[in-house]
C-alpha cells in the first residue's frame, strides 16, 4: 500500500524543493557553511542583493567589518573610474638640463620625470614594455643629437613621496612581487626574476641560477632550502624598499616545475636610469657618472636640475585598460598607484592616507556610512583593511549606473561561473561582483569568511552561492 504513494511524495518533495525562494536556498546554503568544521572559528559573512532594485535578498553579518583580500579592488577601481575617468592616461616625461654643444656633448643631466605610470615598462601592453620604452627614449635621444652626456641619468621619482610601503602591509609579503610598492617612476611593474634550483648537495641545497635582468647592484643573500618534492614553492624574498640586500628565505623543492621566484625591486626610479645609462652605453652613448634618483638626491641634500628642453613624453594605456588588468590579474601595484592617484588629482599629498580620504568622501557623497569602510590601502594586501559586505555590495549597485559599468564588469575574472573578483590573504577567502540566473533575474554578492581553517574552503562558498544557480 505504501508504495502507492512512493510517487506521490517525491512529486511533493521536489515541487517543494523547486518552489522554494532564492533567500530560503541561501539560508540553507550558508547554514551548511557556518556548520563546517572549517568554519568553526571563522567570522562568515554574505550578502546578496536584487540588482535591479538594491534590495537585500539574503544577509548575514553584512553589516560586520571584515578583511577584504583583494575584493578591495571592486572599490578601488569604481572609485577611480568615478573620480578620474575611463580615458584617463599617466604620463612620463624624458628631458635633459644644461646644454648641449654643437659636437653633440650634453653638459648637464637626463632625466626621467616620472607621472606615476604604473605600466611603464610593463610587459602586459605593447606601448609599454621596457624594450619599446628604452627604444623610444633612444630615438629621441638621438633626434635631439645627443652623442655623449657630461653628466648622470636621473629617475625623478619626486611626484611622490618617499614612502613606499602602505601602512599595515606584513614583513613577509614586502620584498615579493605581489608586495611591490608605488613609486612616482615605476618600472617594470616594480619586478624582477630569480631563477632557482633545488638540489641534493647539503652544503648549497638551493641554486640562484640568475636574475632576470641581470641586478649587479644588488647583493643576494640565499638561505634557501631545498623542500621534499612536492612540497612546491615556500620561498620568500626579504628585500626593504630602498635596499640593496635581498636575504631568500623558506624552501624551494626538487623537482619543481617553476623557473623560480618574483622579487620586488627596491628602488623602480634607479633601475630605470640604470637601464637607460646600460643601454645608452651599448650603443656608445657614454655617460661620465653613475645614474641616480631624486630621491637619492634629496638624501644628498641636492636638487634634480631644472630641465631646459623635453625630448619625449610617453603616455600610459587608459584607465579602462589598466583596471583591466588590475582585476584580472589581482595586481597589487596598480591599487596603490591608483589610490595615490586620487590624493595627487585632488591637490593633496601624494599618500595612501590622503587617497583613501578622498576615496571615503567620495562615497559618503553617495549615502554610505565612512565608518562601513576603514580601508589602509588600495589592494587589499593589508590585513587590517575592514570593510562590511553591505558597504561593497553598494559600491557593485551604484557602479551599474555609471558610462564605465561594462568596462568595470569586463575586468572581473569568471569565477564559478559568476562575474566575480576573489580575494584570498592568509586565513582569509572572499568573492565579491555579479551573477545573471537562468530566469534573467541578476545579483550582486559579497560572500567573506574570515580566520578559517585547513584548504579549499573556495569550493564551500561557491556552494553556498549556487542557490542563486
Amino acid at each position: 500500500m505504501f508504495k502507492k504513494y512512493i510517487p506521490a511524495l517525491l512529486l511533493f518533495c521536489h515541487s517543494f524543493a523547486f518552489a522554494q525562494s532564492p533567500a530560503q536556498k541561501l539560508e540553507r546554503a550558508y547554514n551548511n557553511l557556518i556548520g563546517d568544521e572549517q568554519a568553526k572559528y571563522a567570522t562568515t559573512a554574505l550578502v546578496v542583493l536584487d540588482a535591479a532594485t538594491g534590495k537585500v535578498i539574503f544577509g548575514r553579518n553584512e553589516n560586520l567589518g571584515v578583511s577584504t583580500a583583494s575584493t578591495l579592488k571592486t572599490i578601488t577601481s569604481a572609485t577611480a573610474f568615478s573620480i578620474l575617468g575611463k580615458d584617463f592616461r599617466y604620463q612620463t616625461t624624458l628631458a635633459y638640463s644644461g646644454t648641449l654643444s654643437p659636437e653633440g656633448t650634453l653638459n648637464g643631466d637626463l632625466i626621467i620625470i616620472g607621472g606615476g605610470d604604473p605600466t611603464l615598462g610593463s610587459w602586459r601592453y605593447e606601448q609599454t614594455k621596457e624594450g619599446y620604452v628604452l627604444n623610444e627614449w633612444v630615438k629621441a635621444i638621438k633626434a635631439a643629437g645627443i652623442k655623449k652626456i657630461e653628466g648622470r641619468i636621473i629617475g625623478d621619482d619626486s611626484i611622490w613621496s618617499t614612502q613606499s610601503t602602505p601602512e599595515g602591509w606584513i614583513w613577509q609579503d614586502i620584498g615579493n612581487y605581489y608586495g611591490a610598492g608605488p613609486s612616482g617612476l615605476t618600472w617594470r611593474e616594480n619586478q624582477f626574476d630569480l631563477h632557482l634550483k633545488a638540489t641534493n648537495n647539503s652544503r648549497n641545497p638551493v641554486t640562484v641560477l640568475k636574475a632576470v635582468p641581470a641586478m649587479p647592484y644588488l647583493k643576494i643573500v640565499n638561505e634557501l632550502k631545498a623542500g621534499a618534492e612536492g612540497t612546491g614553492d615556500r620561498a620568500y624574498a626579504y628585500l626593504p624598499p630602498l635596499s640593496d640586500i635581498a636575504y631568500l628565505r623558506g624552501s624551494w623543492a626538487l623537482g619543481i616545475s617553476k623557473s623560480g621566484i618574483s622579487l620586488a625591486l627596491p628602488d623602480p626610479a634607479f633601475d630605470a636610469a640604470y637601464r637607460l645609462q646600460d643601454t645608452l652605453t651599448r650603443i656608445g652613448v657614454a655617460t661620465t657618472t653613475a645614474a641616480t634618483t631624486a630621491r637619492r638626491l634629496a638624501a644628498e641634500q641636492k636638487t634634480v636640475p631644472a630641465a631646459t628642453r623635453q625630448l619625449i613624453t610617453l603616455s600610459s594605456p587608459t584607465l579602462s585598460q589598466i583596471i583591466y588588468w588590475f582585476n584580472k590579474k589581482s595586481i597589487n601595484l596598480y591599487g596603490e598607484h591608483l589610490i595615490r592617484t586620487l590624493a595627487w588629482k585632488a591637490g593633496k599629498e601624494a599618500t595612501t592616507k590622503n587617497g583613501v580620504q578622498v576615496e571615503l568622501n567620495y562615497w559618503a557623497g553617495k549615502g554610505l556610512d565612512k565608518n562601513a569602510l576603514n580601508i589602509i590601502d588600495g589592494s587589499g594586501l593589508s590585513p587590517a583593511t575592514r570593510v562590511t559586505p553591505m558597504a561593497m555590495a553598494t559600491v557593485l549597485f551604484q557602479a551599474q549606473k555609471e558610462n564605465w559599468f561594462k568596462d568595470y564588469t569586463n575586468s572581473f575574472p569568471e569565477n564559478n561561473g559568476m562575474t566575480l573578483k576573489s580575494g584570498t590573504i592568509n586565513d582569509v577567502s572572499a568573492y565579491a561582483g555579479y551573477y545573471t540566473a537562468s530566469n534573467g533575474q541578476k545579483y550582486i554578492m559579497v560572500i567573506d569568511i574570515n580566520n578559517y581553517s585547513g584548504t579549499g574552503i573556495s569550493r564551500k562558498l561557491f556552494a553556498v552561492l549556487d542557490a542563486l544557480k
